[in-house]
């Protein structure tokens, strides 16, 4: 008869509590920390902050006895043939399981922010471009085909997505991020954990909480924000990703707030994710935050006791590797509280199954970049791109001969390429290494795109020049954008400013095109230039997808999920800011951006008729509907972006102008029509009051339908009232806007 643990038959939390109490103290503790093979020996510079300094030689002998609690990035440390990579996974859980006395296996995890963080594997595009093609169901099947693929080689968990809210899109890591609205961010970042989840891997929300909010954008930096900012703007998308799209892993971030580091912050760990938002999942460290309590927020001296911090506070697993955990006696009730949490999601995976086998050695090699992948790649890439501007420069004209085609990322593939795609994570210390997927550049994809055109390298002798500008990405100072890549400023990196205005002044008309990881300030060209295109690091087929609309081939139908400045330093800040933080007489600084969110065109026109509203006045814990009408007006099908704003005139504390609360996704053929409905709840015009609680308050509201967030591009504006009682809403509320296209 097998013991409950194994039986498959019984609830996972009660198998979960019968193996832990068969468990000896460091048979509990091994579960809750993990190892990283080949941390230590990896060439050049880190992956992950402090690696070669943090990371320690292992005896797996000495260890692996009492069980292993996580494998860190089989696949995503070096590069290795993917075949041969299960192979190794197999061999090595086999490995973590015969030293066992319960021959548990480890869980093992990737990262998983741009595809599968892997050799040969898909590359799709980075989140911020994601964000730019409001496209949550595109962005669910993405993340399906990823976590799909991660699953059939053998890994358990992705570290993604990040739901970090930008603020200062100097910070490094933007290009990582959704965008600078708390609803795109929730609603795009939570289809992506259904899509992971639903697949069977387990999405871990990076990074709880604050950490883009750092002071002047630096990466580990301190947070001073205040609880509001916390609450309305920060938490929305974690909470939403919790609750509505069953994320089983939360990351606690680098940052402090307030002087009180997330890894330690047991109001924020316990209080609100566990006690207010109900989570059970796992709590997992972001590499070596533990260690950091010690070593750079000095609130410990020892391992030991930042490990203990930690775990008070409600950390449940150090990644990726021993240093802490594994370092000292431990309180034994928080030791089974964390050996608990992991416990039960091992055997949600199946782990704790006496039937479980890692996937065998493949006999035929592996695909991880098969053609349903490359499509879906470029389907993404195709809708994130922006056009910014254009004085009917594109698309291009037929009889176009001779192009020239400039600047330093018009030929090269990292241009597609965000920080945490292999190619720029881990093969810049593998520069003999292929990238190991086929990533055209933006000249290559425009011959292949225009056969019968001339490409040449003089503006002078050319009917149209193509300037392509932008980011390279990479880690820790080793990139223009990435984790560890902060600006100064929002000026084009590298001079390459100088490079565009000798084009421009070559009096050949110009096409800019920005390829790169953050926004930049374009005030000095844009009105100078044709036509101006920005794709956030589109990944592999971003060179055909940039192409294409150059071309025509593409109606482009992307929007901005961050402002792009006018001036270099003129805009750290985003939409989301109250009557003040615009432009005024007080302040001779215009913080007006050049092209504010949402922002984008199209090669056909539409026409929005007159909305409908069910009701202009219903109650605090009520809702309405707005009915509209959008026509393809133009003579080519495109897809249209109805927003839709709320401003609120007068609240308890200074509000935003206008916030994002709903969008539409609308593909239209030329000549057709749909109608849009956007169910508007009360609940969505919630706010923290001046005494902490979130508050639905009577009073006259604005719906705006827009083509972006400036008052300049609202197509409609349709007063409503909230009637009846103030309401104070928690966890139940209502955090989307329903909208149906019909």
């Amino acid at each position: 008869m097998i013991p409950p643990w194994q039986d498959p038959a019984l609830p996972a939390g009660v198998r979960a509590a019968d193996l832990l109490a068969r468990m000896t103290p460091q048979e509990k503790i091994a579960q809750l920390y993990g190892v990283w093979p080949g941390s230590n020996e990896t060439p050049g510079g880190d992956m992950a902050p402090l690696q070669h300094a943090l990371s320690e030689d292992v005896d797996l002998t000495e260890l692996l006895p009492h069980g292993l609690g996580q494998l860190t990035r089989p696949f995503g440390t070096s590069p290795v043939e993917p075949a041969e990579g299960v192979a190794r996974l197999a061999s090595l859980q086999e490995r973590v399981r015969g030293a066992n006395r319960f021959r548990l296996p480890a869980l093992a995890h990737e990262e998983c922010l741009t595809g599968f963080t892997a050799w040969q594997a898909t590359i799709f595009p980075t989140p911020l471009a994601w964000g730019a093609s409001f496209d949550p169901a595109l962005v669910k099947e993405m993340a399906s085909a990823i976590g799909a693929s991660m699953k059939s080689v053998g890994i358990h968990q992705g570290l993604a997505p990040v739901l970090d809210v930008v603020r200062d899109p100097r910070w490094g890591r933007t290009e990582e991020s959704i965008g600078e609205d708390p609803y795109l961010v929730a609603t795009v970042g939570t289809a992506y954990v259904q899509g992971l989840e639903e697949a069977g891997i387990v999405s871990t929300l990076k990074h709880f909480a604050g950490y883009s909010a750092s002071r002047g954008a630096r990466n580990h930096a301190p947070v001073s924000i205040g609880p509001r900012e916390l609450a309305d703007v920060l938490l929305p998308p974690f909470e939403m990703a919790l609750r509505d799209g069953g994320a089983r892993s939360v990351m606690a971030a680098y940052n402090d707030i307030d002087g009180v580091p997330a890894h330690a912050h047991r109001r924020l760990l316990t209080e609100l994710l566990r006690e207010d938002w109900q989570f059970t999942g796992t709590v997992v460290s972001d590499y070596f935050g533990v260690s950091f309590l010690e070593t750079a927020h000095q609130l410990v001296d020892s391992p030991a006791g930042a490990a203990a911090l930690a775990l008070a506070a409600g950390v449940d697993v150090e990644l990726p590797a021993v240093r802490c955990l594994g370092s000292g006696p431990l309180d034994e009730e928080l030791v089974d509280r964390a050996a608990l949490r992991v416990l039960t999601q091992k055997c949600e995976l199946g782990l704790l199954d006496p039937d479980w086998t890692p996937p065998a050695a493949p006999s035929a090699p592996v695909d991880l970049d098969p053609p349903h992948m490359r499509v879906l790649a470029r389907r993404l890439a195709e809708e994130s791109v922006v056009l910014l501007s254009n004085d009917r420069t594109l698309p291009l004209a037929p009889e176009a001969r001779r192009i020239a085609v400039l600047g330093p990322l018009a030929d090269d593939p990292a241009a597609m390429l965000g920080c945490y795609t292999f190619p720029r994570h881990v093969l810049l210390d593998h520069p003999e290494v292929p990238t190991g997927v086929a990533v055209p550049t933006l000249l290559e994809a425009l011959r292949a795109e225009l056969p019968d055109v001339e490409f040449v390298d003089d503006p002078v002798a050319a009917e149209l020049c193509v300037v392509a500008v932008g980011d390279r990405s990479g880690l820790f100072g080793r990139g223009t954008s990435g984790e560890g890549c902060d600006a100064a400023d929002l000026e084009l990196p590298d001079g390459q400013g100088a490079l565009l205005d000798k084009a421009l002044a070559s009096g050949t008309p110009v096409v800019l095109v920005v390829l790169s990881g953050r926004p930049y300030a374009l005030g000095r060209w844009a009105d100078r230039c044709g036509a101006v295109v920005q794709a956030f690091f589109p990944g592999e087929e971003g060179g055909p997808a940039v192409a294409g609309v150059l071309s025509g081939r593409v109606n482009p139908s992307g929007r901005l999920p961050v402002s792009v400045p006018r001036d270099p330093a003129g805009q750290p800040w985003t939409y989301l800011a109250p009557p003040l933080g615009q432009r005024g007489e007080a302040s001779s600084l215009d913080p007006t951006p050049l092209f504010p969110f949402g922002h984008g065109l199209s090669y056909t026109t539409y026409d929005w008729q007159e909305p409908t509203v069910d009701a202009d006045a219903f109650p605090t814990d009520g809702e309405t509907t707005l009915r509209l009408t959008v026509r393809n007006t133009g003579k080519r099908p495109g897809a249209e972006l109805v927003q839709l704003y709320l401003h609120d005139p007068v609240g308890k504390v200074a509000r935003p102008v206008a916030r994002l609360v709903g969008y539409a996704r609308v593909p239209l053929e030329a000549g057709e029509s749909a109608e849009v409905h956007f169910t508007f709840p009360a609940d969505l015009a919630a706010y923290t009051g001046p005494d902490g609680n979130r508050i639905v308050e009577p009073g006259e509201l604005e719906l705006r339908l827009a083509a972006s967030c400036a008052e300049g591009d609202v197509r409609h504006a349709v007063p409503v009232t909230l009637t009846g009682p103030e309401r104070v809403v928690g966890r139940e509320r209502r955090m989307r806007c329903e909208v149906r296209v019909k």
